[in-house]
């Protein structure tokens, strides 16, 4: 048996002359874990068109592409394509679980919500010559025995960060512009590996660098508190996102963290304005400090990715300089923008539909850089566009970089700051030569060495605190970034 599992992907991302590093940072987990439940004597390739040119003219038994929403036209096309040739295709993900009826016709099976329950049951109907049309995940939701995802599959050298992983699947909070109340509807919408099971995966990967892709790695206070025990004195350095007022919590939890090796997280910060986040159901946010989230994760030397929305209902046209000024000045590493995108299945897109602003239906425009529906009653769609536009042009100017990265008070994490967000964002053609050359793999160490300690303890631990790490030279990091000088 020949199986295909597809990654399909955007124009941008296929471009032969300039490739976006964004598209080139981890490969498709969600496939390797399904190629996971397959039987060891079936031959089975996967296939990432974000980073390598799609083989059309193979013959599959059995095809499995996954679906999001601003690649669902290049999916169907590549579904109808196998279909055609005379291969079973199966559709699954965020989009194909929103949107059912618009999938279904492009395959021969969709499922509906995580595949770790669903799948293994339409092998078993597969195998027996009477697949269902249709799956869809329910109460029976577990991670517990999940097998070794197929890491073999994965092309290594043709990502940043080839050591990424999930150990959750969901979140506990239930945000408006979210999809994730859509995709795990019907069941449990958080739930964990065993920390045994994680700690097991970790240890199968080479290398230092990890990152962890859950929606909320602090989630669930006991399955983090075990995970970073176990990974106390690995040598690990790990990103990961996580939740404002998880943050502000007086646990440990972020301390232990650290002393694991945390060294950057995602932060879902939004928007400024209380209004708008009462509006989007983001309570967790409400009230919350979010300076003083940012000190302590800077107290622990870990660096922020600060992420905003803009095109809330209460945003006006000072929005954009307001939230750049208040991230440089509170020393935010990176940030990531967003243009306010109602995705099909989200409480934000039924209030969108109601209310007659949804602009079209182009789904490969709803890429959270495009203006796809009307913006609140204080901002125009051109307004909004030009705004978000300028907002990273200012956030990333060499001036805003320098300034934010003086925040911090040792120059080893100034000089960490200024290194990762100026590799970030201002070394574009560094990375689209190392993406075409395939030398990407040479710049993991790079990216290792700005990801070093930079904090001795946690000054809110107390006086018995045990020491995070010794802090490194600032000429021993210099010496690690050659390529960014």
């Amino acid at each position: 048996m020949r199986v295909k599992l597809i990654l399909p992907a955007l124009t941008e991302a296929t471009n032969p002359y300039w490739r976006p590093i964004k598209y080139s940072l981890f490969p498709p987990l969600g496939l390797a874990t399904l190629a996971a439940y397959l039987p060891p004597d079936w031959e089975v390739d996967m296939q990432d068109e974000h980073v390598e040119k799609l083989h059309l003219h193979d013959a599959p038994h059995l095809v499995i592409i996954q679906v999001y929403i601003t690649n669902a036209y290049r999916a169907y096309a590549l579904a109808d394509h196998y279909r055609a040739r005379g291969a079973y295709v199966c559709l699954g993900g965020l989009h194909v679980t929103s949107l059912p009826d618009e999938a279904a016709p492009h395959a021969d099976s969709i499922f509906l919500g995580p595949g770790e329950e669903t799948f293994p049951q339409f092998l078993q109907d597969f195998r027996h010559g009477r697949p269902r049309p249709r799956y869809v995940s329910g109460t029976g939701r577990t991670l517990v025995g999940l097998p070794p995802i197929r890491r073999d599959l994965i092309k290594r050298e043709r990502y940043l960060v080839p050591n990424s992983l999930v150990v959750t699947r969901g979140c506990p909070h239930h945000c408006d512009f979210c999809y994730k109340d859509a995709f795990f509807k019907g069941g449990k919408s958080f739930y964990t590996q065993t920390v045994d099971d994680a700690l097991a995966e970790i240890n199968r990967l080479s290398g230092r660098h990890l990152y962890f892709l859950d929606d909320h790695l602090l989630g669930n206070v006991r399955f983090a508190a075990g995970l970073f025990e176990g990974m106390r004195g690995l040598g690990r350095l790990f990103q990961g996102a996580a939740t404002v007022d998880s943050i502000l919590r007086d646990n440990g939890l972020l301390a232990k963290a650290a002393q694991a090796g945390l060294r950057s997280l995602f932060v879902g910060f939004e928007t400024l304005s209380p209004v708008n986040l009462k509006a989007s159901n983001k309570p967790q946010n409400l009230g919350r400090d979010y300076a003083a989230a940012i000190r302590r994760l800077h107290d622990l030397g870990i660096m922020v990715n600060g992420s905003f929305v803009f095109g809330l209902d209460d945003d006006r046209p000072d929005v954009f300089r307001r939230t750049v000024d208040w991230a440089v000045a509170q020393g935010i590493t990176t940030a990531t923008f967003h243009i306010a995108t109602p995705y099909p299945g989200t409480a934000l897109f039924r209030q969108m539909e109601a209310q007659g602003r949804l602009l079209h239906r182009r789904w490969n425009e709803y890429d959270t850089r495009t203006v796809v529906c009307q913006p609140g009653p204080h901002l125009t769609a051109r307004q909004l566009k030009n705004g978000y536009d300028q907002a990273y042009r200012d956030f990333y100017s060499w001036t805003n970089i320098t300034r934010a990265s003086r925040v911090h008070d040792t120059l080893h994490h100034q000089l960490k700051h200024f290194a990762y967000a100026g590799g970030w964002k201002k070394m574009e053609p560094l990375w689209n030569f190392m993406i075409k050359f395939r030398h990407l793999d040479t710049m993991r160490p790079l990216l290792e060495g700005i990801l070093s300690k930079v904090r001795g303890t946690d000054p809110q631990a107390g006086p018995g605190a045990t020491p995070l790490a010794p802090e490194l030279a600032a000429p021993e990091l210099l010496l690690k970034l050659p390529v960014l000088q």
